[in-house]
């Protein structure tokens, strides 16, 4: 099970974009994470007249390794680290390892 998943609401904990917060748009199969308006690049794209797409420098987002993002705890409003428990009708699921609060309730 992922302890980052598509839609978490999530804080940067290293790089450049350190202590910035976004939603995650995707997570890619290599452990790397999209998150919305963080880590953005400028991309060079050549025009494709055939896709309707136009030429230019385009801005967009560039993943992030998972390990450099934690979940936002909503009730301090600060980073956290994440664990897996399963419950006794055989679910897993994920929780917040400083108070325990279940994350998908």
């Amino acid at each position: 099970m992922r302890k980052i998943r598509k839609g978490d609401n999530v804080v940067v904990t290293a790089g450049r974009e350190k202590g910035r917060t976004g939603t995650v748009v995707g997570v890619q199969a290599d452990g790397r994470v999209l998150v919305e308006n963080v880590n953005m690049v400028r991309k060079h794209q050549r025009p494709n007249p055939q896709r309707g797409m136009q030429g230019g420098i385009v801005q967009k987002e560039a993943p992030l390794h998972a390990s450099n993002v934690a979940l936002l705890n909503p009730g301090t409003k600060k980073a956290d680290r994440v664990g897996v428990r399963t419950l006794k009708d055989g679910r897993k699921v994920r929780f917040f390892k400083s108070n325990g609060e279940l994350v998908d309730a």
